[in-house]
């Protein structure tokens, strides 16, 4: 996919990657600044996917302000640039309390499903607040309209929703790469409604797998009450798309590297340094979530359950420094140096020591040497987003042998099924897998692995991040042709100067949604007295037909506009009342089908809590707007499947609304109750604008000269889009503006 348009030499879109830390970063040695490649996943993953693209990368530079000079500031800014890299300066007190604390005491922890880990501190979420505005500041320093942003991860959250309220039209993408937890877990978070409206503003928000999508969308629904079609959400004035990309490695990289002189040279040496030994490898980061410690303890296990692997198996245990600041992260560092001296105490003997403990990162080449003579890798995280580690493994042993052990709560596990899948807290299992993989035949490691290295080679990190690109490019298509029928103010000046210009209008106007907020419950949408004045300036205009056409009780109706002069549809088009008039019904209506219908509903109330049944003259509706929202969803296909038996030969529509499931007559609808004023005059200007599927029976009776108008983002037959309940009385109050300005004219 080209993702950019050059026309004469000039580039006309970029992409700008924005995460918290540059792949490239800097420090201090001796007085001087030093520049080295970031060791972050992040970095390491996507540093060859950014240079294939004209691209820059905003991030922090690796130290705080207050440990530079304005000179070297100076100096720094201009050696990143060279790599087209945008540093964000911190302070120690805004990265003491933003990255330390929220992002590392509050989000880190919860996201991992430690929430005795979690602190709620509202100093370290305000300092959250304050750095993801200066990352909004200098991306908007460098963005231009057409290009796309990329933003990642935890410490990003709000930066999505930030940029685009200062960037309405921007194509903003979104990747977490830890997990999102399930919705139970993320409500926890005081902040949930900020940091979930933060990752919100993008067009594309991506995660490592299926189940993270699934527990994103929950929280959409429960917190905010937003249903999705297969993982799209339309927002109030975008498009977002929620999907899984399970992120991939540099997999020539790992693969061509494990063949080279340099690596085999250094594999025989480590060899040698063990005299042959079965070679067990862990590499992680210090962290608690990595499951390290319950790691150790399964090796003890192991040795107790087949001694006769003493002396012949060595575990080489990497753990690299991570967050050596935090209380957790220290005392996890003396809980394993204690349980590595206890197991190697208990178990080794004079020439052979059971653990070999590196407390360090290695050299890439050193590492895949590592990669290259473990014969099992033993990857156990408690929970992790992916886990390259996994994968690098498995990139590495081509046409050789070794055994993946893996843990079923890492990502990685969706894509390496053939790998031996143990519970991380399980320790028999564990145990029991080291010795499946150290007497596992040569034939089924090669029969396990080279499935996994086929479908790692072809979803490689490019793969991923361009799969991801074509997603965020396919949404922004969708989103633009919305937008193309938005009523932007030069349509609405045109619509007005029309209305202006004529002098026999019909007005439809649909009522919750599009007068009201669709989000009130059924029995608080009250019309409010700027709404029943707009209302009554418009109908005092002789010129103007005014109808309100809704799916509510002709009662409520009747209350709210009875005293105004205007026309009045209920229950979508059963009854109606023109100005003036009585209330009548459209046709022959019978409503002997409730008798039938009716006891499977209060089955499914008395099933569902916090559903209930309404009964209109000729329809009946079950609400589940208070139902939990995982509930409906089951209650509403099982309602669906047991509605169609019941309905069939009875001329009866089961239509689903904004949480209703609604059951009426076909020949009820809107479009029918329309055409009663539509077929009245040669109207010169119609309009009709509504938000939901009950309207488009009246778009398509509606003219083709008349204005059709769509609340919200949805696709529609309506002509246009306009986005949201405020910009209806917006429009409104602009055509009552002009009907008093003629009043004025004319006396």
């Amino acid at each position: 996919m080209n993702l950019f348009i050059i026309n004469d030499g000039r580039i006309m879109s970029k992409l700008i990657m924005v995460s918290n830390r540059l792949p490239t970063i800097t420090a201090k040695k001796n007085g001087t600044l030093t520049f080295k490649r970031s060791a972050g996943g992040l970095a390491t993953g996507l540093a060859s996917f950014y240079k294939q693209y004209e691209s820059v990368w905003i991030g922090w530079p690796g130290m705080i302000s207050e440990d530079i000079t304005g000179e070297e500031k100076e100096q720094i800014e201009q050696t990143l640039l060279k790599d087209r890299c945008y540093p964000v300066f911190l302070s120690k007190e805004e990265f003491e309390n933003y990255y330390y604390g929220f992002c590392n005491k509050t989000i880190w922890p919860l996201f991992h499903y430690f929430p005795l880990y979690t602190t709620f501190n509202k100093e370290h979420y305000e300092s959250y607040v304050k750095v993801n505005r200066l990352f909004c500041d200098e991306v908007l320093k460098i963005a231009e309209q057409g290009d796309t942003i990329w933003v990642h991860d935890y410490q990003l959250l709000l930066l999505p929703k930030m940029i685009r309220e200062r960037m309405p039209e921007a194509s903003i993408g979104f990747f977490l790469h830890i997990p999102f937890p399930s919705s139970e877990v993320f409500r926890l978070l005081p902040w949930r409604n900020e940091l979930l409206a933060g990752i919100m503003g993008a067009n594309v928000a991506g995660f490592h797998t299926y189940n993270y999508v699934k527990h994103f969308l929950n929280s959409a629904r429960y917190i905010f009450g937003y249903d999705h079609d297969v993982g799209r959400i339309t927002m109030e004035n975008h498009l977002l798309k929620v999907d899984a990309f399970p992120m991939g490695i540099d997999y020539a990289r790992f693969a061509d590297a494990a063949c080279s002189k340099e690596v085999k040279k250094e594999a025989e040496k480590i060899r040698a340094k063990l005299d042959g030994k079965k070679i067990i490898l862990s590499i992680d980061r210090l962290d608690y979530t990595k499951g390290i410690a319950q790691r150790l303890e399964a090796f003890d296990l192991f040795l107790d359950m087949y001694p006769e692997y003493k002396g012949v198996v060595t575990l080489l245990l990497v753990a690299v420094p991570s967050r050596t600041g935090i209380d957790n992260y220290m005392l996890l560092k003396k809980q394993l140096d204690e349980l590595i001296g206890r197991i190697n105490g208990k178990h080794g003997s004079i020439g052979w020591v059971p653990i070999w403990y590196f407390y360090r990162g290695f050299p890439f080449k050193e590492l895949i040497a590592l990669y290259s003579v473990a014969d099992v890798a033993l990857v156990t995280p408690l929970r992790d987003g992916m886990n390259l580690i996994a994968k690098e493994y498995i990139a590495s042993k081509i046409n050789a042998t070794g055994v993946l052990i893996l843990s079923e709560t890492a990502g990685a596990v969706k894509e390496l099924g053939e790998a031996l899948v143990i519970n991380p807290n399980n320790k028999e299992q564990i145990a029991q897998s080291i010795h499946c993989a150290l007497t596992m035949s040569k034939s089924d490691q090669l029969e396990r692995n080279v499935p996994m290295q086929k479908r790692l080679l072809r979803y490689n990190v490019t793969r991923w991040a361009n799969d991801f690109m074509e997603k965020l490019s396919q949404i922004r298509q969708a989103e633009l042709a919305l937008k193309t029928k938005k009523i932007t103010p030069l349509r609405a000046g045109d619509l007005l100067n029309h209305y202006s210009s004529s002098s026999k209008r019909l007005i439809f106007l649909d009522y919750d949604g599009t007068l009201v907020d669709f989000k009130s419950t059924p029995s608080a949408a009250t019309p409010d007295k700027d709404l029943i004045s707009i209302l009554g300036q418009l109908c005092s205009d002789t010129r103007n037909e005014l109808v309100i056409i809704s799916g509510r009780d002709r009662e409520s109706l009747e209350k709210w506009f009875g005293k105004l002069d205007i026309g009045l549809v209920a229950e979508h088009g059963a009854w109606v009342r023109e100005r003036n008039k009585n209330w009548k019904l459209i046709g022959p209506l019978t409503s002997d089908w409730k008798a039938h219908i009716r006891p499977l509903l209060e089955v499914y109330v008395d099933r569902t809590p916090g559903s209930l049944i309404e009964e209109k003259t000729f329809s009946l509706v079950w609400h589940y707007r208070k139902v939990d929202p995982e509930l409906a969803g089951v209650r509403v296909s099982e309602m669906t499947d047991a509605l169609l038996s019941l309905t069939v030969n009875r001329n009866l529509d089961i239509l689903e609304g904004n949480k209703v499931l609604e059951i009426k007559k076909m020949d009820i609808n809107k479009g029918n109750a329309a055409r009663r004023w539509i077929l009245k005059k040669n109207w010169d200007f119609m309009f009709g604008i509504g938000d939901d599927w009950t309207d488009e029976d009246l778009f398509k009776q509606l003219p083709e000269y008349a204005y059709s108008i769509k609340v919200g983002m949805a696709a529609s037959c309506a002509k246009f889009n306009i986005e949201s309940v405020s910009d209806v009385r917006a429009l409104l109050s602009g055509m009552v503006s002009i009907s008093n300005r003629e009043v004025l004219c004319i006396d």
